[in-house]
């Protein structure tokens, strides 16, 4: 009974100890008379960001670029042939400048405009014979194939001093050149020799063909000078290019156009 008695008080004052120290230690309340909002724990911000000034430059991102592979460069063909290639502008160019300032020559066939002032017998019209001369009354024959205008007039000037004639005024003009000739083979409507008027180019050449037939191949067209052989591609320089093709035309010139 005493036991009994014993455990029950134990039991007792352990129950009154822990009910005195959770009133010792009370748990944290909302303070009288305030409100939620007041009592709430304030919530986690997140830290400013700083701008950067304004005057400072924004650098772009850096973008890794592939250099693009520079364009192959071939040197121009050359020519190919030997002694049929083809010579270069500046060579024809130079050429035709240094015959261009050359005097014309008189040959044959080459029909000449001869006046002596004050002396209507003696002027006229003087044709130069196949074998390259020329014929006037008082001085006979006189040879002209050869001769430029200026070495003619000399030489009739001298004959006529040496027959009645005291300080003659003798001029020479070539009235027409037919010594001159350019020949077109092939197919054009026209063929054959040609006189050389003056400055003449390729193209103008084909102004005495008629045209060219139905299967002529005009991009082809070449001209043999000597023993070069000279390409001429009729369609390029009727378009207006590639002029330089259009040379001018020298003595003995033959022009082909295939078929």
């Amino acid at each position: 009974m005493k036991l009994t008695l014993q455990i029950a008080i134990a039991l007792l004052a352990l129950v009154v100890l822990s009910s005195g120290q959770t009133a010792q230690n009370p748990v944290p309340g909302p303070a009288a008379g305030s409100t939620p909002q007041e009592n709430a724990q304030p919530a986690a911000t997140a830290p400013p960001v700083i701008a950067p000034p304004a005057d400072q430059a924004t650098v772009p991102p850096m973008v890794a670029t592939v250099p693009k592979k520079p364009a192959s460069s071939k040197p121009a063909p050359k020519p190919k042939g030997g002694k049929n290639a083809s010579i270069s502008t500046a060579e024809d160019a130079a050429e035709d400048a240094k015959e261009a300032s050359q005097p014309y020559v008189i040959g044959s066939l080459d029909v000449l405009q001869i006046s002596v002032w004050n002396d209507p017998k003696l002027s006229g019209t003087f044709g130069v014979s196949s074998d390259g001369m020329v014929s006037m009354q008082l001085i006979g024959e006189v040879k002209a194939d050869g001769l430029t205008v200026k070495e003619l007039t000399a030489v009739i000037r001298q004959k006529l001093m040496a027959t009645v004639m005291n300080d003659p005024d003798v001029n020479v003009q070539v009235a027409r050149n037919n010594s001159k000739k350019y020949t077109i083979l092939g197919g054009c409507a026209r063929q054959g020799e040609f006189p050389l008027l003056g400055e003449m180019t390729i193209m103008d050449a084909f102004a005495n063909c008629g045209g060219f037939k139905d299967f002529a191949n005009l991009k082809k067209i070449y001209v043999l000078r000597g023993e070069q052989k000279l390409p001429f591609n009729y369609k390029e320089v009727s378009q207006g290019k590639h002029l330089e093709q259009n040379r001018r035309l020298k003595n003995g010139d033959r022009i082909f156009v295939p078929e």
